[in-house]
């Protein structure tokens, strides 16, 4: 299957979608530098979006609760990456799954690099005590290591680079009713609670947003976030909730034509950045020094306060108490209503 002289990299990483998007940003750039090489990137099937558009990229879905579940369907899956006769493989996953496949490609004489992913410095960036609050270097960054690592001579950006995508047409109408032609992207929620703003003063950012004439557009989440979502829209003018109306390749071509998202440090950020779009982002629990940053964005853009008790974590997981409060609760609604002035909104 591979192409006379062509070298083939395989490219892992399987989830979560935050991180497969940067993988996306990152592989954008990588056969911009190498269009020789082909890539066959391995993830979940629901990430595929993230990779169109990449030339010279295969897209082979990862099936984990179907025929690769198990020690027998990652054996199944090795055997289906094997038929690409790959030059290499860029694990940039490190997980028991990627290790597993990993170990197999190696015994077959197939180079191997994997992620190193500095849990030593992040673990310092995270304790309670004692902590060393210092940038680490960029996820993104430690994924074009493993390619460099392979040796690939490989220069990331950091730049956001603008990917406008035709618009769904169910989502013109979002785009031809805000009274100031400004359509403002909000992602308001998380997959684990202590990365999440607050409701109530979310739904003040949103009401000063729709009070302004700014077509709003909320993104992400399931049922119980849907209803929420939900509630804003019949509350307040211009707020429309996109949450379980569109496939993932929809969102990410409404997120293209955004003038701005507003995001928790989630996989909406990581979207927007994807398509090049300026991100507001709101951080407590977690912070932007981790190295999860979205792509291209930038820190006078993260929305946080200084405590001696952040972070708490690397994924947001545990909670950030900072003298009694939630670290959440020292952002003041105010506080990101005049970052969005500040950049015009």
């Amino acid at each position: 299957m591979n192409g006379a002289g062509q070298p083939t990299l395989i490219v892992i990483r399987l989830s979560a979608m935050g991180d497969v998007a940067m993988v996306g940003s990152v592989l954008h750039e990588f056969i911009h530098q190498h269009p020789g090489v082909r890539i066959v990137m391995v993830s979940n099937e629901t990430f595929k979006p993230f990779f169109a558009g990449i030339g010279g990229l295969v897209f082979h879905p990862f099936y984990p609760q179907h025929i690769h579940r198990g020690i027998p369907g990652l054996y199944r899956l090795f055997k289906e990456l094997k038929r690409y006769d790959p030059s290499a493989v860029a694990d940039l996953h490190y997980n028991i799954r990627s290790r597993f496949l990993a170990l197999l490609f190696r015994m077959k004489g197939i180079a191997v690099r994997q992620l190193d992913k500095g849990r030593k410095e992040k673990k310092a960036l995270t304790r309670p005590y004692r902590k060393v609050l210092r940038p680490l270097k960029p996820t993104t960054e430690r994924y074009a290591d493993v390619l460099r690592s392979l040796g690939y001579p490989f220069v990331l950006s950091h730049r956001l680079i603008r990917r406008r995508l035709p618009l769904p047409e169910t989502a013109k109408r979002f785009f031809a009713q805000s009274e100031t032609g400004k359509v403002i992207g909000i992602a308001p929620f998380a997959q684990h609670q202590p990365k999440v703003y607050p409701f109530d003063r979310m739904e003040a950012v949103i009401a000063y947003l729709s009070q302004r004439g700014h077509t709003v557009l909320l993104f992400g989440g399931g049922q119980a976030e849907q209803r929420t979502a939900e509630q804003w829209q019949q509350r307040h003018n211009h707020v429309q909730s996109l949450v379980g109306q569109f496939s993932l390749q929809q969102e990410l071509a409404i997120i293209s034509n955004l003038d701005a998202m507003l995001s928790m440090d989630s996989a909406g950020m990581h979207m927007a950045s994807l398509m090049g779009v300026r991100v507001l982002s709101i951080w407590g629990a977690t912070h932007p020094y981790a190295g999860f940053l979205g792509y291209g964005q930038s820190m006078d853009d993260c929305i946080q306060v200084d405590h001696p008790a952040r972070p708490s974590s690397v994924y947001g997981n545990k909670p950030c108490m900072c003298d009694g409060k939630d670290s959440m609760e020292l952002i003041p609604p105010e506080m990101v209503i005049n970052k969005l002035r500040e950049i015009g909104l």
